[in-house]
């Protein structure tokens, strides 16, 4: 059994990294078998040689997230904790470094995990990046993010986001409306993003200037995209022929981030996706990167990521069940 003092500069500052009620101190206990004794601000940590050096180094994260104004969540707290405890402690410091973007209302947005961090770094340094994971992670945000970015430094001169309109359980033709209005709802998550980035006032401009388009990737057929930041989003639902499509449209001075999560594919039954074959083909050439997520980059609600583990496993569970060269159809195929 042995002890170590954890030291805060202020009550402001410890209120912030103990959280309400010492809720984060619980966590720490419950986490790595310690017994944690706040006394006005001054932790005494008592417990085993590692279970007191795991509350010790989360607490010291914590305090450096506090010092950067974080806002200490459950599901932050939770994050640092799971990182402590799988010896990736270290690789915290790569979140501390920069700002994605500020926001038009001053909002910061930042990488909040490791994961969302090395993402980040990947579209900075290469030309054509994949960003491949579960729901949740922030594939597509931060990628607006970075688009937004670039065209106000002025590295780009537009930004041209595209997502396939595959019809998954709703068929186009019955929806109301023109073409526009029912490719639109496929389309929203980017419309949100770019709001949320710009403003109303920012997104209306540059949306009739003509810097922001937005639009099918069937309308990408034929063009060659100069000087522009490029997001494919659900790219698991392109095929073999539009992913190639789409590659082959970047032009000089271009960029490209293709998101998506294979997992989720509305294909039909046997089409392989596009975006799979691209990374099998694809992986290893120089200037451009794959990112592949994990449950560990969910920013979503905290049970989102217990949600994707729990599929997983099925899913695992449900392959290890099958046998050997026999042919498997949906319920659905006759």
């Amino acid at each position: 059994m042995i002890e170590k003092t954890f030291l805060t500069d202020s009550a402001d500052q410890a209120m912030m990294i103990f959280g309400a009620y010492d809720a984060n101190l619980s966590l720490i206990e419950d986490r790595f078998h310690v017994k944690v004794f706040n006394r006005d601000g001054v932790v005494v940590i008592s417990g085993d040689e590692v279970g007191v050096k795991g509350a010790y180094d989360s607490l010291s994260y914590l305090k450096k997230l506090a010092l950067l104004g974080e806002e200490l969540t459950a599901q932050k707290t939770e994050y640092v904790l799971n990182m402590v405890e799988g010896g990736e402690g270290d690789s915290l410091d790569e979140m501390e470094k920069g700002c994605v973007l500020i926001t038009s209302r001053g909002k910061p947005i930042k990488a909040k995990t490791v994961g969302q961090k090395q993402y980040v770094d990947k579209i900075q340094k290469n030309t054509v990046i994949f960003g491949v994971g579960p729901a949740g992670t922030g594939k597509t945000f931060l990628a607006v993010a970075m688009a937004v970015s670039a065209l106000r430094r002025k590295e780009v001169a537009r930004i041209v986001l595209t997502r396939p309109a595959v019809e998954a359980g709703e068929k186009l033709g019955y929806l109301p409306g023109d073409l526009q209005t029912k490719i639109d709802p496929y389309l929203r998550p980017l419309y949100d993003a770019l709001f949320e980035m710009m403003g109303a006032e920012g997104y209306g401009r540059n949306m009739e200037k003509g810097i922001i388009e937005i639009a099918p990737l069937a309308y990408m057929r034929g063009r060659t995209l100069d000087d522009s930041f490029i997001i494919l989003d659900e790219a698991q639902n392109t095929t073999s022929e539009q992913m190639k499509m789409f590659l082959t449209r970047l032009g000089v001075s271009s960029k490209a981030v293709i998101t998506g999560d294979i997992t989720q594919t509305d294909l039909p039954f046997g089409k392989e996706s596009g975006l799979v074959e691209a990374l099998k083909i694809l992986e290893g050439i120089d200037d451009i990167a794959i990112h592949r997520f994990t449950e560990k980059d969910v920013v979503r609600h905290r049970l989102v990521q217990k949600i994707i583990m729990a599929y997983d496993k099925a899913g695992k569970d449900r392959s290890a069940k099958r046998t050997p060269g026999k042919v498997y159809r949906r319920k659905d195929q006759t």
